[in-house]
């Protein structure tokens, strides 16, 4: 599935935020400046191409609604820094979690124990 701008990341929270969604409530959603319908419709329209949305037609307008959860894409993102940055090595994405002391190695083990502990051999 192919990476997201920005932009299109903010409609996609939109999306997972409010649920199905026709392209004028997200011109009322969007912060000032509002962006103008026709530019939020092609967004709308790639993230579709993309694969992230989909549509139901009602006449002669479409509701788009998300076809890819939050968690998902979460998950996508994630893999994908792990693997251009970290070699597909999550010990080393956490090593330097460590290392770069965003997490401590208190919060490490407190995190393990609670693994461990939901996991019983």
């Amino acid at each position: 599935m192919e990476r997201l701008t920005r932009r299109e990341e903010d409609l996609m929270r939109c999306f997972w935020e409010h649920g199905p969604l026709f392209v004028r409530e997200l011109v009322e959603l969007a912060p000032a400046p509002k962006p103008h319908f026709n530019t939020l419709s092609t967004m709308v329209r790639s993230l579709e191409a993309k694969g992230y949305v989909g549509h139901k037609t009602f006449g002669n307008s479409y509701q788009y609604y998300p076809q890819v959860s939050e968690e998902e894409f979460s998950r996508r993102t994630l893999g994908h820094v792990i693997d251009r940055y970290f070699e597909n090595s999550y010990l080393g994405a956490v090593s330097a979690l460590v290392e770069e002391e965003k997490i401590s190695v208190e919060e490490l083990r407190g995190l393990i124990d609670r693994i461990e502990h939901q996991n019983p051999k």
